[in-house]
């Protein structure tokens, strides 16, 4: 059974290696490819920046006014804004901004996707369901680069694509090891997963915040029906599964505001796990089915699968099997269970260090590849790498708690780094 153990782990490690194999693919043409050439001459669309607002008061109105200063035509940007269930003065600081703000009261439907699709109804009863080309996502606490609408248009005015993701940097990279965590995955699904899968014409995944989504869809969809706790993942997957086209616009920049707490940090990652197990349960046989069709929408489906797939379960649910399986046939239990403790020991550290170094490989490959777009000082930057593993390795138990507990939405507070560094100029 001890070599059994040996053999399975072996067994895992060339599976995982496997199903795994084509994301090498992505790390040389996130290295040395080019981004997606686009026409600069592109027609400019009608576009309205949509934003569900949670008790944000701190944050809300600097990312209004960053819409607002655009390098694009004013009349053909509007800004909305849901204050859902808020309970402070995030409807009035966003109005003084000079957005349209719709208030929501809803205790039963709570989060994101129900607030969007709340507001796109209610835009479509206010104003028309032509009136807009597509639709610009962001989170509350995000700041929006000059040109992010201009680029999003020249890449959808090729009429390619249902949605558009964006290149995802960090307002506080460097405030802790939780925040450069959380940012280091970010650019490197930004350099190293969106941007290979646009020049091989994979679908993208959009993630939380800074993307586009046409018109035509929402029409198609009677408003936004992805509620469960990972309402972007399901709308990637929805789309790979469906056919539809989405793709990644490098040269459109939002800087999002990452939880430095690691309490709040839990929790949110504890909802992003528990949504995933959800979208597994829903999207695992139509991706599957997805799979068989070939060509690039077959390379979708695949994609997206390995993307959800809870492999970290998979190994720690095999060896506890296999462990269970030793204990039970034992003859001399005080004897072997030592022996068999010591061997599961020495794998799991075994495949601790081989996850740790993988770990640490992405997030330096992203570091060097990204290093002048991330903000912070030299040792910062250096010393963040090091931790990234540690970050990731939380995710252990965090994804073991979301699959046993119940999992609710909760708002995550920002304006901390903010508030920080207005603190220290005072």
């Amino acid at each position: 059974m001890l070599r059994f153990l040996e053999s399975l782990q072996f067994v895992l490690f060339i599976f995982f290696t496997a199903a795994y194999a084509y994301q090498f693919v992505y790390l040389a043409v996130g290295l040395f490819g080019k981004g997606k050439q686009v026409r600069q001459d592109a027609k400019l669309h009608r576009y309205a920046a949509i934003i569900s607002a949670r008790n944000e008061e701190g944050v809300i109105g600097d990312l209004v006014k960053s819409l607002k200063e655009q390098n694009y035509p004013a009349q053909l940007l509007d800004v909305y804004v849901v204050a859902d269930n808020c309970t402070d003065s995030t409807a009035s600081v966003a109005r003084k901004a000079g957005a349209t703000v719709y208030e929501r009261f809803n205790k039963v439907q709570v989060g994101k996707g129900y607030a969007m699709d709340w507001l796109f109804k209610r835009i479509f009863a206010d104003k028309g369901e032509q009136t807009y080309d597509a639709f610009l996502v962001f989170d509350a606490d995000n700041l929006v680069d000059p040109n992010f609408v201009r680029e999003m248009n020249k890449m959808f005015d090729t009429g390619e694509y249902a949605a558009l993701t964006s290149y995802r940097n960090s307002k506080n990279f460097c405030d802790n090891w939780i925040s450069a965590g959380y940012a280091l995955w970010f650019l490197r699904e930004a350099r190293f997963l969106n941007r290979p899968r646009t020049q091989l014409g994979v679908n993208c995944a959009v993630s939380g915040t800074g993307f586009l989504i046409a018109g035509d869809v929402i029409r198609e969809d009677g408003g936004w029906p992805y509620h469960l706790l990972t309402e972007d993942i399901e709308f990637s997957i929805a789309c790979a599964v469906r056919g539809r086209k989405i793709g990644y616009c490098g040269t459109a920049v939002v800087y999002d505001e990452q939880p430095v707490q690691f309490r709040q940090s839990w929790d949110q990652r504890m909802r992003w796990s528990k949504g995933f197990y959800q979208v597994d349960a829903k999207y695992t046989a139509p991706l599957l089915h997805g799979c068989t069709r070939g060509g690039k929408r077959g390379a979708s489906c695949y994609d997206m699968l390995m993307t959800v797939a809870p492999c970290n379960l998979v190994t720690i649910g095999v060896l506890g099997l296999a462990l269970f399986a030793c204990l039970s046939s034992l003859s001399q239990p005080a004897f072997i269970t030592y022996r068999v403790l010591r061997m599961l020991g020495r794998i799991i550290l075994t495949t601790l260090r081989g996850v740790s170094f993988s770990l640490f490989l992405f997030g330096a490959f992203t570091m060097a590849a990204e290093w002048k777009k991330i903000k912070g000082k030299a040792w910062k930057k250096i010393l963040y790498v090091f931790t990234f593993p540690l970050f990731m390795l939380t995710y252990i138990p965090i994804s073991l708690a979301a699959l046993v507990g119940k999992v609710e939405w909760k708002p995550i507070r920002h304006g901390l780094a903010k508030a920080q560094k207005e603190k220290e100029r005072a």
